[in-house]
């Protein structure tokens, strides 16, 4: 590549806009010193674009991003997806009841059937998707503790005034504290197989390793003390006023997957940047047989304990089975960019040819007159 530089000497600092010692100018000029850095005359370096440089740069760039493109959009396509929604809204839907007639204090239960047209091979992750919550609303956000999920003691019993006004109730302070915490989702899913001769099988789902691992072991702790009782080390705190149950009985079965070290939990208080998200909610592991799919083709159940309400805010609830490859979930827009920036670079760098093709020699052998 043709460049052009520019190199000076180093000057000796000397301050030209300075008047002498004592003299009625002195201490007022403004202008810099009198050297290469201050005055821009460092060495430069000056790319000259030319035909020869700019176009095999286009055909390079295209060339490159295209295969890259192509294979990150055939990738993504195979990525086997499902996705149900069980709002509730139309009244032919199963859960249109649960919709419609919800109760902070009852749970409703609804069974919806759908069928899966293909297997899912490998293991399975089982998503749930809300629209219309904003997560990222600024105060929403920032309604939390993260001393007091990080199991400081004294940030159990006197929150931060941050949670407010989610941060004290009865006179008592709320574990955990916060808007985040006080919306948590909890609806429960269960999905069940159903054989050709009408009998249905429990699927099981894994509900450990769904969250982040610096967030398990480094950012959510419980308090320390009576960790096998976590009845007594909350006993001074009350539950989130939206809460059926205390934060000590999210998985009273495993002392592991409890209070706030509770996967569901630190999933959902990781807040989504769009209104409209999915979390993972379980994961289904491939048979250790590893002859027959995950999930095979056929009839399926998903029931529902209906307990999370959306029509407030014109949201909707979704579940979603997905496999996963080396780039993660379904997701074609990286694919589609790549291609679409390789398929302009190259259109360009044949558009550029032609033009330099055409009038190039007539440029360059124009006499220019003395």
């Amino acid at each position: 590549m043709m460049a052009s530089s520019y190199s000076a000497k180093e000057e000796d600092g000397h301050h030209s806009g300075s008047a002498a010692a004592g003299g009625p100018g002195a201490g007022k000029s403004r202008k810099p010193d009198n050297t290469a850095f201050k005055q821009q005359r460092l060495p430069a370096w000056q790319p000259i674009l030319t035909a020869g440089t700019v176009l095999p740069a286009f055909f390079v760039i295209g060339l490159i991003f295209i295969p890259i493109g192509i294979g990150l959009f055939v990738t993504s396509n195979n990525i086997k997806e499902f996705e149900i929604d069980y709002t509730g809204d139309e009244l032919s839907s199963p859960c249109y009841k649960c919709s419609h007639a919800y109760s902070w204090n009852d749970s409703c239960k609804c069974s919806v059937p759908f069928s899966l047209d293909q297997p899912f091979e490998s293991n399975v992750f089982m998503y749930y998707g809300l629209s219309n919550f904003y997560q990222n609303h600024r105060r929403y956000v920032k309604s939390r503790d993260d001393s007091q999920l990080n199991g400081d003691k004294s940030s159990l019993t006197n929150p931060s005034k941050e949670c407010d006004p989610y941060r004290m109730n009865d006179k008592k302070p709320i574990a955990p504290c916060g808007a985040i915490a006080n919306s948590l989702f909890n609806d429960t899913l269960e999905l069940y197989y159903i054989y050709p001769n009408g009998t249905k099988t429990f699927i099981p789902l894994v509900k450990k390793g769904i969250a982040w691992w610096t967030d398990k072991h480094v950012k959510f702790r419980n308090p320390a003390g009576n960790n096998d009782n976590l009845t007594i080390t909350f006993k001074d705190t009350t539950k989130p006023v939206n809460w059926h149950k205390p934060v000590y009985e999210l998985d009273p079965t495993d002392p592991d997957n409890n209070g706030f070290i509770n996967e569901d939990f630190i999933v959902w208080m990781r807040t989504a940047a769009l209104p409209t998200f999915r979390k993972l909610y379980r994961i289904i592991q491939k048979n250790k047989d590893n002859l027959t799919p995950t999930l095979p083709r056929g009839n399926y159940n998903l029931e529902i304990a209906y307990n999370y309400p959306v029509r407030s805010f014109d949201g909707r609830k979704r579940m979603i089975l997905s496999t996963i490859s080396w780039m993660g979930g379904k997701n074609p827009f990286l694919g589609i960019a790549y291609i679409t920036v390789g398929s302009v670079c190259f259109f360009l760098g044949v558009v550029l040819l032609v033009i330099h093709h055409k009038y190039g020699n007539r440029s360059n052998n124009a006499d220019i007159p003395n």
